[in-house]
């Protein structure tokens, strides 16, 4: 019976003092960032790479990833709305028909974006700094699982990004939603993000010195979003043009991440089986 369903309601809002508002979004987004930057600072010792790199980078990356992620959504998801109101993609407010301003934070942020723009961002970065693209990617991918997880932690608090009505015993009632019982696909997310951060951490510590740059984003990128297109198959549409369409923007944005994937796996290997017949001779 439905009874039986775990009912989910949580208010987006921890609190609100004076206006400034907490919300579960913003606590569980910087807690990723936070938890990938402390185990990043572990690698970059362990990689003997300057201290002074790890805060440079962690500030290009956040800058990059929310900028990406922002102009993601903007520009995937909603592009009639906000060209034609571009101040609300980089502005926290909106301007309501009847007038005035409103304030309502940066609702909307693109998963596919934020990466385009930490890679953007490890370009810039290694151009600054002098080091190597692929390396630096490399070591970015290794930790990323951490913050994707906490977002779709994020989105559960928020009962957005929901899946699908199910009839298995794990199925959540979204009460701020309807009250059909869901697929909680956030959590199906935020379980394979956080197996893949393992898998590739594992790897790293394995084999680091035996594959070559580009390894890991490229298994990464991989794993990553062939994760999201399957979870994608049990997902409700989040815009109403993916109505009728047999993959929605979340899948069809994830195809050229997973060919980049393969591509940068390719190039590892044969790297690494050109050095093995060099060292040979």
């Amino acid at each position: 019976m439905i009874t039986n369903y775990v009912h989910w309601g949580t208010d987006p809002e921890i609190f609100n003092f004076f206006g400034f508002s907490i919300r579960y979004y913003g606590l569980f987004f910087a807690a990723g960032i936070i938890i990938a930057n402390y185990i990043l600072r572990w690698i970059f010792e362990k990689e003997n790479i300057p201290e002074e790199n790890l805060t440079k980078l962690s500030t290009y990356i956040i800058v990059g990833i929310f900028i990406g992620a922002r102009l993601g959504h903007c520009l995937f998801y909603e592009p009639t709305y906000y060209l034609s109101h571009p101040l609300e993609m980089i502005l926290p407010i909106s301007f309501p028909s009847d007038g005035g301003i409103k304030f309502i934070g940066y609702q909307g942020l693109a998963s596919h974006g934020g990466v385009l723009g930490m890679v953007t961002a490890i370009y810039c970065y290694a151009r600054k700094t002098k080091s190597s693209i692929l390396k630096t990617m490399d070591l970015i991918a290794v930790v990323s699982g951490v913050t994707f997880g906490c977002i779709r932690l994020a989105n559960f608090m928020n009962s957005e990004i929901i899946g699908m009505p199910t009839t298995k015993p794990w199925g959540i009632i979204f009460d701020r939603v309807d009250s059909l019982p869901r697929h909680p696909a956030q959590l199906y997310e935020a379980i394979a993000y956080f197996t893949i951060f393992a898998i590739l951490l594992i790897l790293y510590n394995k084999i680091n010195d035996k594959v070559k740059n580009g390894f890991f984003f490229g298994l990464g990128s991989l794993l990553f979003f062939m994760a999201r297109i399957i979870i994608e198959f049990i997902k409700e549409n989040q815009v109403g043009f993916e109505e009728g369409m047999a993959f929605n923007m979340g899948q069809l944005l994830s195809l050229p991440y997973i060919v980049f994937g393969i591509g940068l796996l390719i190039n590892a290997y044969y790297q690494k089986k050109s050095h093995h017949k060099l060292s040979k001779k």
